[in-house]
């Protein structure tokens, strides 16, 4: 087998009339240290091996090899090899590849209007971690331990199938464990067959917008909702109408869009709503359902954080509320376990299934099998519902402790009114006429991150508040981030007081 460096040299050796073979192997060794190719303190195949691998005798690597350690550009080790040198000899440093002018001043790159709106409202913060960023759990909690002692075993003698591709909508241990959890925890109505396994809950949206909406058709979105819902409507090119959260208490249809089709899909968050953290009456849950059967529309419920409920009877799934609802029921282990373990799942009417599983198969082309198998015997040697236990416990300390500073510091009437007592985040209220897009931009140039509430709508009427991140955060580290983020806010709790 060639090493990756003979297949460099077997690139660039252009064999030149007149040229001593170990010239030109020298220029080329040379030319790939100094346009980083070959980079510091990477070792060069022994001479013996490399003469094999590119057709040239031994003596012929030996000589280029004693020139290039002659100018420096590369050391030996008795008994170890030889090895690129740190730092390329100074007389030689822009001896590499000349950058020409056309690749320096290139043309634009045109994108389509749909990236370039995307781009132009980028919302997915470049850090992920510390206080009080919202959506975020707790990673340092994750049972690691009996995590990576069920991957070791599984990587010690892996089958064949849990090496390639996957069909089928997700690892069959892992479909039956998340099917049984749900059905416990959650009163959601499913069997492993209804249950498709995604890399996020943006996946399983993009997923159910391809399969059952055409561009330009219409569908409902909460107002204020979840911007990532918003990105991926963005570039599947749907027509949005906002669904308006604040009237759920206002009567029947009280902030549903007047006239025009039915929408395809009704995005809804019924259980915490997101961001403003209300619960979806009965009445309201019901009177969707009863919508979406009439008008032939599909209800996606996304049950984000719904395990972190402190207080109170633990708020039913809509799907389960009866039998074939028109609901897909989209869920994640992102807010229960880690972010970066990239596993959602989506819980699909019968109607839905297999088509749902071909086309998932073809446009992801499904994988991770093995973190799928460690996951369902994670969940089914009952450390995953020991976990949410512990961190129920570890997020309530943690909820009432920023709720009491916001209390005791600004008042009551800074936390909003419709939050309830669950999820992962706080909902800080400002006074009108806040900036608290400057107010976050303040606060995460200090080191505390939040995201603005006005962000979350997509009509006017914004209110303005923060959304304050608490489950990430060490109970030590609360009060001190709160005194900067009081800081922050400056004029804005001047005006109010």
């Amino acid at each position: 087998m060639k090493s990756i460096c003979a297949d460099l040299v077997l690139q660039r050796l252009a064999p030149e009339a007149g040229a001593a073979l170990n010239r030109q192997l020298y220029d080329c060794l040379r030319e790939a240290i100094l346009d980083g190719s070959l980079p510091p303190s990477s070792p060069l195949p022994a001479s013996r091996d490399l003469a094999r691998e590119i057709g040239m005798s031994r003596n012929t690597v030996l000589h280029a090899y004693a020139q290039l350690q002659a100018e420096g550009y590369v050391h030996s080790r008795v008994g170890s090899g030889t090895f690129v040198a740190d730092t390329a000899p100074d007389n030689f440093l822009s001896a590499g590849r000349p950058v020409t002018a056309a690749a320096a001043a290139s043309a634009p790159v045109r994108l389509s209007k749909r990236a370039q709106t995307l781009l132009a409202n980028a919302s997915a913060a470049p850090v992920q971690w510390g206080a009080f960023m919202p959506g975020v759990p707790d990673v340092t909690q994750f049972p690691h331990r009996q995590y990576s002692r069920i991957l070791h075993r599984l990587w010690r003698a892996p089958a064949p199938e849990l090496l390639t591709y996957s069909h089928g909508g997700g690892h069959p241990a892992l479909r039956a464990a998340i099917a049984e959890h749900l059905r416990v925890a959650r009163s959601v109505r499913c069997d492993a067959d209804q249950v498709l396994v995604t890399e996020g809950v943006h996946q399983a949206i993009d997923m159910t917008l391809r399969m059952l909406v055409d561009p330009r058709e219409t569908v409902w979105v909460e107002e204020p909702g979840y911007w990532g819902f918003h990105k991926v409507l963005q570039m599947d090119a749907a027509r949005v109408r906002p669904l308006h959260v604040e009237s759920d208490d206002e009567g029947p249809g009280a902030g549903w869009p007047k006239g025009g089709k039915p929408p395809r899909l009704i995005f809804v968050t019924p259980s915490h709503q997101y961001p403003l953290g209300s619960v979806m009456s009965l009445a309201r849950r019901r009177e969707l359902l009863d919508f979406a059967r009439t008008s032939g529309s599909w209800i996606v419920e996304d049950d984000y954080d719904s395990e972190f409920r402190f207080a109170g009877r633990p708020i039913p799934a809509m799907q389960g509320l009866e039998p074939d609802s028109p609901v897909i029921y989209v869920g994640t282990f992102s807010k229960t376990l880690f972010p970066g373990l990239r596993v959602g799942y989506m819980v699909l009417p019968r109607a839905l299934a297999t088509p749902f599983r071909t086309a998932h198969a073809d446009l992801y082309r499904e994988g991770h099998a093995i973190t799928q198998a460690a996951l369902a015997e994670l969940i089914d040697q009952g450390h995953y519902a020991a976990h949410i236990r512990r961190m129920r416990v570890l997020y309530a300390r943690r909820r009432a402790l920023l709720a009491g500073l916001i209390g005791e510091h600004l008042g009551p009437d800074f936390l909003h009114p419709q939050a309830s007592n669950a999820g992962l985040h706080l909902v800080l209220r400002l006074p009108d006429g806040s900036d608290d897009v400057a107010i976050a931009r303040a606060a995460q140039a200090r080191g505390v991150l939040t995201r603005p509430l006005s962000s979350y709508y997509q009509r006017g009427g914004a209110q303005r508040g923060l959304l304050l991140g608490f489950a990430c955060v060490q109970e030590e580290h609360i009060a001190p981030a709160f005194r900067v983020l009081l800081e922050s806010l400056g004029a804005s709790v001047s005006r109010a007081a």
